[in-house]
């Protein structure tokens, strides 16, 4: 018997995913529990695995193609047999969800239009998009399976009036999460940012002595101590209270291809500078190359970005969503600077520090912003 099985959420809160590879052609075995077709999440690509054994008999979407979650994703049955939406097959059983699993947010189902009103199929985000935009649903024609309005069918419309030639690029699923996320912190913090430079001489001679470990390692080492001297840096606003986290899981800021993300060191003080450098070139790795686990990528209380790996000097880092600071590292160029009384070629870090203000105000986050400049021009410890 044919057996339907629906794109589960197998990420906090998934509302869709793209088609990378299928891993069987329609009409080829499938094993359980061997890969079928391989997808990208806002998070990662991952594999799904075929639930029960049997033949593929249909493919819910093409490579390069978006799925709604709960949107059918594949049929398997028996050798010879055939399957057809007109009829539909046995859906999957309690056997299958703990491989497939369910979903936590569907496809916004409304009642077809000859039983009811003749309102559109959308996801409740797509339609929060149109009443966001301006954009009359009722007049939209869906491109996706069944007549679904999809994101692209909004903004198209939203579009519409747009003269001359433009280019439309699809943002990626960790694009669009990226955008969101920032987007929500920009809402949701009111953020202050404070500059200052620290003389870069004491953390680059650290750095070399041990064999040029990524620098995010040195400096995370000799932040530590100031997380547990100002909490409030490593905390959350969360309602009426500020939670200090009395743990410290470290976040740095990685380029990958598909866009900024943080990667976390958990547990950091259980590390030394070589083993945070062993950790921050690991967890760096698989951001780029899409293999982090959710975990890697997820629970800083405070966060790194060091901006000249990219030539960046100083800037306006946004809070993460959860955290109330972070600080930005800069490039260390050779430039005139004051020592003493006279005027020398010098190092300095730029650093941009943004916070919170709900928790914290001007003259702790100053406060703070010292003891990061004492931290790092202090000489390595032996």
């Amino acid at each position: 018997m044919a057996r339907e099985f629906h794109l589960p959420d197998i990420g906090e809160g998934l509302t869709e995913a793209v088609i990378v590879t299928w891993h069987a052609e329609v009409g080829e075995p499938v094993a359980m529990d061997a890969p079928l077709v391989e997808v990208e999440t806002d998070k990662a690509v991952v594999d799904i695995p075929a639930p029960v054994a049997g033949v593929l008999l249909h493919r819910g979407a093409a490579e390069g193609e978006t799925l709604a979650v709960e949107e059918l994703l594949a049929v398997i049955g028996e050798p010879g047999e055939v399957w057809s939406p007109a009829a539909p097959a046995q859906p999957s059983g309690a056997d299958a969800a703990p491989i497939v699993g369910r979903l936590e947010e569907a496809v916004e189902t409304l009642p077809p239009p000859s039983q009811a009103t003749g309102a559109p199929r959308m996801l409740p985000m797509v339609r929060k998009l149109a009443a966001d935009l301006g954009v009359d649903v009722g007049a939209l024609s869906g491109s996706g399976p069944g007549g679904l309005i999809t994101e692209a069918d909004v903004r198209m419309a939203a579009a519409g009036s747009a003269r001359g030639p433009v280019r439309r690029i699809r943002m990626s699923p960790v694009r669009r999460t990226i955008s969101d996320r920032l987007a929500r912190s920009w809402r949701e913090i009111p953020h202050v940012t404070t500059y200052g430079e620290a003389d870069a001489e004491a953390v680059l001679a650290e750095r070399a002595a041990l064999g040029k470990p990524p620098l995010e390692a040195v400096l995370i080492r000799r932040l530590l101590p100031l997380l547990v001297e100002f909490p409030d840096f490593n905390a959350s606003v969360e309602g009426d209270d500020v939670v200090h986290r009395l743990y410290y899981d470290i976040g740095f800021a990685v380029d990958s291809p598909d866009g900024l993300m943080v990667a976390v060191i958990h547990n950091a003080p259980a590390r030394d500078t070589l083993q945070l450098g062993d950790e921050v070139r690991r967890l760096s790795s698989a951001a780029r190359d899409r293999t982090a686990r959710p975990d890697d990528l997820r629970g800083q209380t405070f966060t790194v970005s060091n901006i000249g790996a990219v030539g960046g000097r100083y800037g306006t880092p946004i809070v993460p969503l959860g955290t109330t600071a972070i600080l930005s590292v800069g490039r260390a160029d050779p430039r005139p600077v004051v020592r003493g009384e006279a005027v020398v070629v010098g190092r300095e870090l730029p650093l941009s520090l943004s916070y919170d203000h709900r928790a914290i105000d001007g003259a702790t986050g100053r406060a703070f912003l010292a003891a990061v400049i004492a931290a790092f021009e202090a000489p390595a410890q032996a």
